[in-house]
């Protein structure tokens, strides 16, 4: 029999965008507030509908540079710009109540950034710690919520998106060097520790971590400089080597 489109129930596809970033010693997500229905009023996380003439990558880089600013890091600028890879995809039939939606999500992980202008459906927008949005239950990687605040309910099932996000984050700095994408170009030995003690949601030793980090072949490279932007002593100044894998890798403290 000829294929006839017309026999199949319509769907659409999106792409939701996990973005995380440290600021002020927390692990934070981005989130809007929705401007119009469904869950209009909701936080949720940024994202839209893939157009007809993108693929998937295209979609994601292009809902980050219109909900952040931000860029994706190409090939030439490996330590500037967001580092975006695909996490995984989302198919309920319940998932959307508009009609059939299947999302794949993509994390974004970037150093810390001001607050965007809230842009397309969205009323407003913010960077929210993970422990204020996640349930109870769920992994956070930000240890216990200390604002007093309860979870804010996401929109659809971001929730679940965003869980799976910030586990990917958590493994992911054991074993690559990608806790040097939520630094600056050049950072500090104690500035890359807060990172992981953000992400993990632990206490970590300073001295014992620096002799790891400056011990990993290719993990990092002095530049030569010093700054005092921490208080105290100057301290050395540091950018991304060229390894992705470590070894051996940075694992998490059992707590």
């Amino acid at each position: 029999m000829p294929y006839d489109p017309s026999a199949f129930p319509p769907f659409a596809v999106t792409v939701d965008l996990v973005v995380l970033t440290v600021r002020r010693h927390a692990l934070c997500a981005l989130v809007v507030r929705r401007g119009e229905p469904p869950y209009q009023g909701r936080w949720a996380l940024p994202g839209g509908f893939v157009r007809i003439d993108e693929d998937l990558g295209a979609a994601a880089a292009r809902e980050l540079t219109e909900e952040t600013g931000l860029r994706v890091q190409g090939p030439d600028d490996l330590h500037t710009g967001a580092h975006l890879e695909q996490l995984a995809t989302y198919g309920d039939p319940g998932r959307d109540p508009r009609m059939r939606v299947v999302s794949v999500a993509h994390l974004v992980l970037a150093p810390d950034l001001p607050t965007p202008t809230a842009g397309g459906d969205a009323d407003s927008v913010r960077w929210a710690p993970v422990d204020t949005l996640l349930p109870s239950g769920q992994p956070s990687g930000g240890g216990p919520d200390r604002s007093g605040e309860q979870p804010a309910l996401l929109a659809f099932d971001h929730s679940r998106i965003l869980a799976d996000g910030v586990e990917r984050a958590r493994s992911k700095i054991e074993y690559s060097s990608l806790a040097t994408a939520f630094c600056p170009p050049e950072f500090t030995v104690g500035e890359l520790r807060r990172v992981y003690e953000a992400v993990w949601g632990v206490a970590l030793d300073p001295r014992n971590f620096h002799r790891k980090v400056t011990g990993t072949p290719g993990f990092l490279v002095p530049t030569g400089g010093t700054t005092t932007r921490q208080g105290g002593r100057p301290a050395q100044l540091f950018r991304a080597g060229g390894a992705t894998v470590l070894n051996p890798p940075m694992l998490r403290p059992e707590v």
